[in-house]
């Protein structure tokens, strides 16, 4: 099993920036993705932004390219997603998630970002 544990949301104005946290524990060897999804109120859970164990494969959606970046720091088994120009459309609840190479897969709890306008 792994434990995910997220940091970091909170409010912030249009414009802002915010940077989210997660770390793992548990069976962290076999994890080989990382990455963050995004739920808004009405909507269905979506793919932010995911990386590889080397932090140097990361893949965005489309709306995040060019406003948010993604780190992986292996050492301390934790991933980072820093958030630029947000918007009233990135208010969402973000998890943080995580695949092993057994293809299981592991959300933490989620933190909320708002965005006000």
């Amino acid at each position: 099993q792994v434990q995910l544990v997220e940091s970091g949301g909170g409010l912030v104005q249009a414009g802002g920036s915010l940077t989210l946290s997660c770390v793992a524990s548990g069976s962290v060897r076999g994890v080989v993705l990382m990455g963050w999804y995004r739920q808004a109120p009405g909507k269905e859970r979506e793919l932010v932004a995911r990386i590889d164990q080397g932090g140097t494969d990361p893949n965005y959606a489309d709306f995040a390219k060019g406003r948010f970046t993604i780190s992986r720091d292996s050492a301390k088994n934790a991933v980072h997603l820093q958030m630029n120009s947000l918007n009233s459309e990135d208010t969402a609840s973000y998890y943080c998630w995580a695949r092993s190479l057994w293809n299981n897969a592991y959300w933490g709890q989620g933190t909320q970002v708002t965005v006000s306008s």
